[in-house]
């Protein structure tokens, strides 16, 4: 049998669920109140600042516009301007 294999089993451990690269990345943005654009998983464009974020969503401070609540689920992507 080609695929017989009588050598010792090795269990692989589940990948973490997380690396903090997400938590880290949005700490520098908020730190340093770097502008950024955020486009929605609906199309829509926001500009601003992040402000607070947590796990599930984040807080987009904007000059002159009413400040966003934004869940992480409804990002399509975010890029630094």
């Amino acid at each position: 049998m080609p695929f017989s294999d009588n050598g010792p089993r090795r269990n692989k451990s589940a990948p973490p669920e997380s690396t903090n690269e997400e938590a880290t990345y949005l700490k520098q943005l908020c730190d340093k109140q770097r502008p950024i654009a955020i486009k929605l998983v609906n199309g829509e464009k926001v500009r601003g600042w992040i402000e607070y974020y947590d796990r599930n969503m984040l807080r987009l401070t904007r000059e002159g516009k009413p400040n966003l609540f934004i869940y992480k689920q409804q990002i399509a992507y975010l890029a630094e301007e």
